[in-house]
C-alpha cells in the first residue's frame, strides 16, 4: 500500500512548494539560491548599509541608522509571529519536500528573509531610488530563495513580503513626520 499523498491531496501552498523544490533539486539552481539565502542573512543588507552610511552623503547614516532600527523591530516581529504561529516548516510536514539549505530556526511562519529584504529595499529606495535595479531582483529573489530551499511556504513569503511593506511604511511615516 502506498501511504505517499497524492499531488492533489496537497494544499495548494505545499503544492506550490513542493514545485519550487523539485525545481530546486538542480544542482545549479540550489547553489544559485543557496548563496541568494545566505547573503540574504544579513551580509548582504550590512554591506548596504555600510556603503550608504558612507557614501550616501549627508543623510546616509541617518538612512543607515533608520534601516538598522527598523531591521531591529523586524526581528522582535518576526521572532514573536513564529513563537506564537509554532508552523512547521514545509520539509518537516512533507517528506516530499527536500531542505536544501539548514534553517535559521525552528519556525516557518513568516519568513525573516523575506521580511528583511522587503523592508530594507522599500526604505533604501526612499531615499536611493537609483538602487532600485539591484535590489528589487535580490529581494525578489530573496523571497523566492526560501520557497525554492524547502524553508518556507509561498503564504510565509507573502506574508513576510506585506508586513515588511507595512513596517517599512510606518518607519518612513515616522521619519517623515521627525524632520517636519
Amino acid at each position: 500500500m502506498n501511504t505517499m499523498p497524492r499531488w492533489s491531496d496537497l494544499p495548494f501552498d505545499a503544492r506550490l512548494c513542493l514545485r519550487a523544490n523539485h525545481w530546486g533539486a538542480r544542482r545549479a539552481v540550489a547553489r544559485f539560491f543557496g548563496v541568494i539565502s545566505r547573503l540574504g542573512d544579513g551580509a548582504f543588507w550590512y554591506t548596504l548599509m555600510a556603503a550608504i552610511a558612507l557614501f550616501g552623503g549627508s543623510q546616509g547614516p541617518a538612512v543607515a541608522l533608520q534601516m538598522s532600527l527598523t531591521g531591529g523591530i523586524a526581528a522582535v516581529l518576526y521572532r514573536g509571529l513564529k513563537r506564537s504561529t509554532r508552523r512547521p516548516r514545509p520539509f518537516r510536514t512533507h517528506r516530499e519536500i527536500v531542505p536544501r539549505a539548514m534553517p535559521l530556526d525552528e519556525f516557518s511562519f513568516p519568513s525573516g528573509h523575506t521580511l528583511h529584504a522587503v523592508t530594507f529595499t522599500l526604505v533604501a529606495l526612499a531615499y536611493f531610488p537609483l538602487l532600485a535595479p539591484l535590489l528589487v531582483p535580490f529581494a525578489l529573489l530573496v523571497a523566492a530563495s526560501r520557497v525554492v530551499l524547502g524553508l518556507h511556504y509561498p503564504s510565509d513569503v507573502l506574508a513576510a513580503a506585506l508586513a515588511g511593506c507595512a513596517l517599512a511604511t510606518a518607519s518612513l511615516g515616522i521619519a517623515a513626520s521627525m524632520r517636519v
